[in-house]
């Protein structure tokens, strides 16, 4: 089922595919671990790209140093073959299963449009970690926000974090979250961003930060849920559920 956040209207996904078509950036906020999520992400970019050209596509699953390697292998991809060392020309990460993210990976490499990354490099994650940089933005760093991610913090580690971790990881949360909306505005348009549901949230993720930023048109937000997820209407424009899975 497909969702209207704001009419409370159910759409088809050729109806969604034309409205997401006529946003210059939208982001899609995914469940890491849900195949079902992986396979309407290529579906979208599919039909987005018959529709409209496509300017970009930003993953969060890449880092700024995996770029040169992930705009060589794209400067001479032959989608007529399948290459086996994919993955480890592009030096994809292992903690993202590349049985998920290899069929979205390879159809936008044989795309004319780039591939870019919308992450923070580790050494960055391990210096605000260690050392939490002041953060400032009146959407952004609002109390109410801060509050939301902490307890999403808490619950995404089963409230098994030490406390006194908890304010470094919400540091690097909101790194992570300011630099994608910095890539976002960097990136050509039509633009799309696959990230964790969170970090594309309107009330508490890059929405916000894009705001911050100076930027003052919205992005369109379609959340990948399971049935039986709460989604206030406050963050996302769509939501697209799917059948849920076995927590693990």
């Amino acid at each position: 089922m497909i969702h209207d956040l704001n009419s409370g209207q159910e759409l088809t996904a050729q109806q969604l595919a034309e409205r997401l078509a006529q946003a210059s950036r939208v982001l899609v906020g995914e469940q890491h671990d849900n195949p079902d999520h992986h396979a309407l992400q290529l579906w979208l970019l599919q039909v987005l790209t018959d529709r409209r050209a496509q300017g970009s596509l930003l993953l969060e699953m890449l880092n700024p140093d995996q770029q040169p390697r992930v705009n060589a292998v794209q400067a001479d991809f032959n989608q007529s073959v399948l290459r086996e060392d994919l993955p480890a020309a592009l030096a994809w990460q292992s903690g993202w299963d590349w049985a998920l993210y290899g069929p979205v990976v390879r159809y936008a490499l044989s795309q004319p449009y780039p591939i870019l990354s919308a992450n923070l490099d580790s050494s960055e994650i391990l210096s605000i970690y260690t050392q939490p940089p002041a953060f400032s933005g009146t959407y952004s760093a609002a109390s109410s926000v801060r509050a939301q991610l902490l307890q999403q913090i808490r619950e995404a580690h089963s409230g098994l974090l030490p406390e006194d971790q908890i304010p470094a990881m919400l540091a690097v949360q909101q790194q992570r979250d300011r630099r994608m909306a910095q890539s976002l505005l960097a990136a050509p348009t039509p633009a799309v961003l696959f990230a964790g549901a969170f970090h594309v949230r309107k009330d508490i993720g890059v929405p916000l930060h894009m705001v911050d930023l100076g930027e003052t048109e919205r992005p369109v937000v379609l959340l990948l849920a399971q049935v039986g997820a709460r989604i206030d209407p406050a963050s996302a424009d769509y939501v697209w559920y799917t059948a849920a899975s076995p927590e693990a």
